[in-house]
């Protein structure tokens, strides 16, 4: 095994083990701590601070600790998150939401980054396009972060104990829910102290162990031309974050990545409620969301793979119209406990595309701007982050109907601007191809 496919194994599995508690978690706050809206607002939170850390972490944080300890770092604000669920209640969620949102921004970009660079090393040694590469290595990342899913909603589902359901209605549940946080507090009612306390322990200790496993196991990696002896300044960090903005590639990118943002909460916030946990009980939450997290990790790995052969057009193509299917499903489904297949089938579907959205769209980002890869993933987390504090945000104050009508917008828009995006980058290379087959050297100004 090479050093590359070793550190791309080891932050995999790291980062795996912090995403088995927070994913968890925070798949069960909208039902685990529904009282006034608490478990949504905690989350809207953190996603919150996720926007400001992409602004004015991320960069900095990752100019100066460098990929490999900024991970360590803030994987360390996922365990302090864990820590504070021990003592449900607004000072505890709020305080320990808004350190993960702090550190789950300079996390991602960090992970995202230092898998191209990765990427980019193993393609020259192996001769090979680096955006396969880049899209094996991120296939690989994200098999282990979408399985996160099922070891967490497995410990989940097996630990708590039942919860009853008083289901008088199916109306109440769906697409026609309009249930505010107290509706939905009066359907479910919390687990048991000790069940829960020890599912808490469990992903305390799986938390810790990943970040001694990338602390211990994970090799510092750079690009040759990167230079250690003098850090950039904050504002140069800063501002480089909203220069990206000047480049035409990723204003057409933006409402994909919030599309993103708003399609994984709808999963973990929405659907995991008013579908799930209202027609079937919490303790269905983890099995739910083990369907949707198992379908990820097959798919993350197998499109690393197919990507080579098929490109990213054709898989975007399929993520779309996967996701558009199962938006109308869910705006005509009716839920009830005798269709339990059903509950199923969704979050399977779901994961599937949105594991074609994670993996191919971070290598986008990787493959297009490979000069600017800290402020183009700051940018992204930035934009997908928006879309999930948005849609947290609303949870108790718009149906559920309105929510699916928004992705459908949305996801349009986001697909079209994304062609358009194809379409300049191909006349871009027609350009740069003629101009090398006329023996001149393109342009400075074409952007590619």
């Amino acid at each position: 095994m090479g050093r590359n496919l070793k550190n791309v194994i080891v932050v995999s599995i790291g980062f795996s083990c912090a995403f088995t508690a927070t994913g968890s978690l925070q798949s069960l706050q909208s039902s685990l701590n529904a009282e006034e809206g608490m478990g949504v607002i905690s989350v809207s939170v953190a996603y919150s601070m996720m926007i400001l850390s992409s602004l004015f972490v991320a960069p900095t944080l990752i100019s100066y600790l460098g990929c490999k300890w900024t991970v360590v770092v803030c994987t360390g604000c996922s365990v302090i998150y864990t820590f504070g669920n021990f003592f449900p209640g607004w000072p505890s969620l709020i305080t320990t939401s808004a350190i993960i949102g702090l550190g789950a921004s300079p996390l991602w970009t960090a992970m995202s980054t230092y898998i191209t660079v990765t990427g980019n090393l193993q393609a020259e040694i192996d001769k090979r396009k680096s955006p396969d590469v880049i899209n094996q290595y991120f296939g690989i990342l994200f098999l282990a972060y979408q399985s996160s899913n099922v070891w967490g909603n497995l410990l989940s589902s097996l630990l708590l104990e039942h919860v009853n359901v008083s289901l008088e209605d199916p109306l109440y549940c769906g697409a026609s829910s309009c249930l505010n946080s107290s509706g939905l507090d009066a359907l479910t009612e919390r687990p048991g102290e000790q069940p829960l306390t020890m599912l808490l322990g469990c992903y305390l200790g799986i938390g810790l162990l990943g970040m001694l496993i990338m602390g211990v196991f994970l090799d510092n990696v750079k690009e040759k031309d990167d230079s250690d002896s003098e850090k950039e300044s904050f504002c140069s960090v800063f501002f480089a974050t909203f220069k990206q903005l000047k480049d035409y590639r990723q204003p057409l990118l933006i409402p994909l990545t919030i599309f993103i943002g708003l399609e994984i909460s709808f999963l973990t916030g929405d659907y995991t409620s008013v579908y799930a946990t209202c027609a079937l009980g919490i303790h269905y939450v983890g099995f739910v969301m083990i369907c949707f997290g198992a379908s990820s990790s097959i798919t993350a790995l197998a499109v690393g793979k197919l990507s080579q052969y098929t490109g990213r057009k054709v898989l975007f193509a399929f993520a779309a119209v996967t996701n558009l299917s199962c938006i109308m499903g869910l705006l005509v489904w009716r839920p009830h406990p005798d269709q339990m297949p059903v509950f199923f089938i969704f979050p399977s579907l779901w994961g599937m595309a949105d594991a074609i959205w994670q993996t191919q769209t971070n290598a986008l980002y990787g493959v297009l701007f490979n000069d600017q890869k800290g402020a183009a993933f700051a940018n992204y987390r930035l934009w997908e982050s928006l879309g999930c504090a948005f849609s947290f945000a609303l949870s108790n104050f718009i149906c559920v109907e309105i929510k699916l009508y928004i992705l459908i917008v949305v996801l349009v828009f986001g697909v079209m601007l994304y062609a358009v995006l194809e379409y300049k980058q191909s006349q871009c290379e027609i350009v740069e191809f003629n101009t090398s087959s006329s023996g001149t050297l393109p342009s400075k100004e074409t952007n590619l």
